[in-house]
């Protein structure tokens, strides 16, 4: 599998020819590289529909004829906008031509905001994601919280990859984002939700070095960059 860092909370995972992206925020994003147009994916996954996660996700869609996934409401959301989609909801999973998908809980908000009439579009709960592609499981926490229930997601899943937030403020921060990274058990964590904006500005270095002590192996990403994963 080979999974390519867009920025944000911004990822391509790629398997055995099948490729889907998750919560494509680029237009916008000052970390991306790529544009909208260069995206080719066959499924777009979304954890919640704040803005820089849905971003260039109904874009993206139209021009690959591809599917959105996403929790119940945001998916009928973009069903209204003109998109095909796959409604599931926490606890949920569904198989795929490119793999599985599963719900997991997240702690945050998801609404489209509408700031010409001051009005926020409510989306349905939050989600994390976890994306298995052939052998390989990736868990996605998406916008959230520290929660005890990640214990039951390293207890249920031999997660290969977890992508952690940890910018603060509006998600965990290094220090919950290392007491989940133990409770979930992955083989790799890469950091993500951090220094897009200087609100959620922390140092990747310094918390893979706390990974480390833990025994876990910590990955930076820079925006474009990728790792393959192998057996």
């Amino acid at each position: 599998m080979k999974i390519l860092f867009h920025g944000h909370s911004c990822f391509e995972l790629e398997h055995d020819g099948k490729r889907v992206i998750i919560d494509p925020f680029l237009t916008g994003n000052p970390k991306a590289t790529a544009k909208p147009e260069d995206i080719r994916v066959d499924a777009i996954l979304l954890t919640h529909g704040h803005g820089d996660h849905v971003g260039d996700a109904l874009q993206i869609a139209k021009e690959n004829n591809a599917t959105i996934i996403a929790p119940f409401e945001l998916a009928t959301w973009f069903g209204w906008q003109g998109a095909k989609v796959h409604p599931l909801h926490i606890g949920g999973g569904h198989t795929f031509d490119f793999g599985r998908v599963k719900l997991t809980p997240a702690f945050h908000g998801s609404g489209f905001i509408r700031e010409d009439k001051q009005e926020i579009i409510y989306l349905g709960m939050p989600a994390g994601l976890i994306v298995t592609m052939g052998d390989y499981t990736i868990y996605h926490a998406g916008d959230t919280g520290l929660f005890s229930d990640m214990k039951l997601i390293g207890m249920q899943h031999e997660v290969d990859v977890a992508m952690l937030p940890i910018g603060d403020n509006f998600t965990m921060g290094p220090e919950d984002a290392l007491l989940a990274a133990e409770w979930v058990g992955a083989k790799r964590v890469i950091p993500m939700h951090y220094n897009t904006f200087p609100l959620i500005e922390q140092d990747a270095d310094a918390f893979v070095k706390r990974l480390e002590k833990k025994g876990i192996r910590g990955v930076i990403l820079q925006s474009g960059e990728s790792i393959d994963l192998t057996r």
